[in-house]
């Protein structure tokens, strides 16, 4: 079975660019473009990892990730940061909400993401 990937991305492009590299991995893909619709769409859809931007209309990412693992159903699944805000300015709750990942969009190739990805989904911590 596909492994399930959501991408919640305020920016329309980058979303399908991530989408067309995961599905050409035989990744199951779904977006939100914000962490509204990114909420909804992590319940109904219980991703294996979630790609989460920070900067984003209506909620946050970090607003979402909070709310997220405040549920039953999503306190567990994995999370990595995609965004071009710098680690150190990210807010320091990213990490007390279990996010071991932090990948800045400017520094890194689709492809590396897509490794990322399935480096976090092997990963049993």
């Amino acid at each position: 079975m596909a492994k399930k990937v959501a991408i919640i991305e305020d920016d329309l492009a980058i979303a399908q660019m991530y989408r067309m590299k995961f599905e050409a991995e035989d990744y199951e893909v779904e977006t939100a473009e914000n962490g509204n619709l990114g909420l909804q769409l992590a319940e109904e859809m219980r991703p294996d990892v979630i790609l989460l931007d920070l900067m984003m209309p209506e909620m946050t990412g970090d607003e979402m990730l909070k709310k997220l693992r405040n549920t039953d159903w999503g306190k567990d699944i994995k999370v990595i940061i995609l965004t071009n805000m710098g680690e150190q300015e990210a807010p320091a709750i990213i990490r007390e909400l279990g996010v071991k990942r932090f990948i800045v969009k400017a520094d890194m190739t689709p492809r590396q993401v897509a490794e990322m990805v399935k480096a976090e989904l092997e990963d049993t911590n």
